[in-house]
């Protein structure tokens, strides 16, 4: 009987569940605007943190609105958004993670229309914007705090608790469904109201991997909508819990700055490998140079990391080598301006160096040219002084060899064998280049090869197929030979950077095809037929 009881309770609990579901489905408002279509995948991100208070003059959504060029000229596709609700007064200090109301936009930032307005701008230019969620705390003056007492922390005398050491918040209690369901509320709210893409969940260690999981289907339940979710944390669970990226923390505390006090640039491998723990194909790191917490509290990372040569030394590894890049506002024009917590003294120098952006978009571009730089296997050859590696990918004709000097001074690298006299591309002069044996780099100085990957298809025959004159001709005519039975082969051009530059069907036994329209460089000919795949390097001159 009372295992029956049992049973009878479950089952109107989960009933009772699947009603709050329905209910929190059927009071999401009107979606706003169209879906959009143009999320990036998880590893093909490149998120731009925006702090809203010191990005302009203003100080809120219509200064962001202003410089959305700016953001996309850089190569961003992700807008990641501080938070811009209503912050608490009692017992606070100004903190935009101390929420009065999460459904609200704060004045201080302007209205639900602008915010519509700097959304819409985004999507227009093809980036898409994610939000800052606070799931752990509130303010002392949100209206839970009387109307749902039973909704926060509490010690042995019944009195609300603060949320770790800060004192001008209130402790929710995550062990309680209704808050869980109040905040999945709250955050579909956005996705509806705002037409938002996403949220980086703030302190994303703190709650139990259970909430992540409920939190999570949820959000992903919403297919109208591709969302990237990012944790504020560095838990492994986190990646199984369905958080697209963690961030790194590892790699910053524990790496970077390391590095800069004379510790081996060999860390970085051991980041490698502790911050993917769990993770799948598609998940990802997020890696920074600084965020409001550090620089907030540390000062800029050209004080921090060697000036500008250490600063584009390290946004090269971050950008290339196993992570998604993260740049907080200001980085890409060298600024150095104090901007202390709660941000709201002083402005970004947008004027400070520009020249830091074209060379940090230079890098930035490298990464969505190149699918191996975002999607390839990872090998590594760094030293004490070097990081070095390479990437590659079995469906991409195109690799990536990466060369970074840490130090402050020149040092020397002995090239792996397989880059031993190897003619590559050097993507930063744009040029055909023969390696040596070794490679000498200036202080913090950096370089990037692209070079010819052999794509793992069995190659035909001799017999099969030929080409009879590898290069074209000074004419630009290139002289293909197919011997057999083959017909209704795809002959494909490829340019260094993996992109289609040429493709045809070719079906007589000798054919005669005209590249004169390509530019001087080193591409890759394939010639696909419905059993072989035969690649050849290609030189125009």
């Amino acid at each position: 009987m009372r295992k029956d009881l049992f049973i009878l309770k479950r089952s109107l609990l989960f009933f009772c569940s699947l009603l709050f579901t329905a209910a929190i489905n059927a009071e999401d408002p009107e979606q706003y605007g169209a879906p959009f279509d143009g999320v990036p995948d998880a590893p093909d991100a490149v998120i731009y943190q925006v702090n809203m208070r010191c990005f302009s003059e203003t100080g809120d959504f219509q200064g962001v609105i202003d410089r959305l060029d700016h953001i996309e000229d850089l190569g961003v596709n992700v807008i990641y958004l501080m938070p811009f609700y209503p912050v608490g007064i009692l017992d606070a200090f100004n903190s935009p993670y101390c929420i009065r109301d999460f459904t609200s936009v704060a004045e201080e930032f302007g209205t639900l229309e602008d915010l519509r307005d700097l959304v819409d701008g985004a999507h227009s230019r093809g980036m898409a914007v994610m939000i800052d969620w606070i799931i752990n705390q509130t303010s002392w003056d949100h209206p839970w705090i009387t109307e749902h007492e039973d909704w926060y922390e509490q010690d042995g005398e019944g009195n609300i608790e603060q949320f770790r050491s800060y004192s001008d918040v209130a402790a929710l209690d995550l062990s309680n469904e209704e808050v869980v369901d109040a905040m999945i509320d709250a955050m579909r709210y956005w996705v509806f109201a705002a037409n938002i893409d996403g949220f980086r969940m703030d302190v994303g260690d703190a709650p139990p991997i259970s909430v992540w999981e409920q939190v999570i289907s949820n959000l992903r339940s919403i297919s109208t909508h591709k969302l990237l979710l990012l944790s504020e944390g560095n838990r492994s669970q986190n990646y199984t819990a369905g958080f697209d990226y963690n961030f790194g923390f590892t790699f910053y505390f524990n790496t970077l700055e390391d590095i800069f006090s004379g510790s081996s640039v060999s860390l970085i491998n051991t980041a490698n490998s502790s911050e993917y723990i769990n993770a799948d194909d598609t998940q990802r790191i997020v890696r920074y140079l600084t965020n409001h917490d550090v620089y907030g509290s540390d000062g800029s990372p050209y004080n921090l990391f060697g000036g500008r040569g250490g600063v584009m030394a390290s946004f090269v590894v971050i950008t290339l080598m196993k992570s998604v890049p993260f740049i907080y506002n200001g980085l890409e024009v060298g600024c150095t301006v104090n901007i202390p917590f709660p941000f709201t003294g002083n402005d970004i120098n947008w004027t400070e160096d520009v020249t830091v952006t074209p060379e940090m978009t230079n890098i930035i571009n490298i990464f969505h040219d190149i699918e191996a730089a975002r999607r390839g296997d990872l090998t590594s050859y760094t030293t004490y002084d070097i990081c070095a590696f390479k990437k590659e990918m079995e469906s991409s004709p195109v690799g990536i060899f990466v060369v970074v000097n840490f130090r402050n001074e020149e040092k020397t690298f002995e090239l792996p064998e397989e880059f031993t006299d190897a003619t590559v591309n050097d993507l930063l002069a744009d040029a055909s280049t023969d390696l040596e044996t070794s490679l000498t780099l200036s202080a913090y100085e950096y370089r990037i090869f692209s070079y010819d990957v052999v794509v793992g298809i069995e190659t035909p025959s001799t017999e099969k197929t030929t080409l009879a004159y590898p290069n074209p001709s000074p004419d630009g005519l290139i002289h293909v030979k197919l011997n057999g039975d083959y017909n209704n082969v795809r002959m494909v051009v490829y340019d260094f950077q993996g992109i289609n530059t040429y493709e045809n069907i070719i079906n007589r036994p000798e054919n005669t095809v005209d590249l004169s329209g390509l530019s001087k460089g080193i591409y890759i000919l394939n010639l696909i037929s419905s059993e072989n795949i035969y690649s050849q390097k290609l030189v125009i001159q």
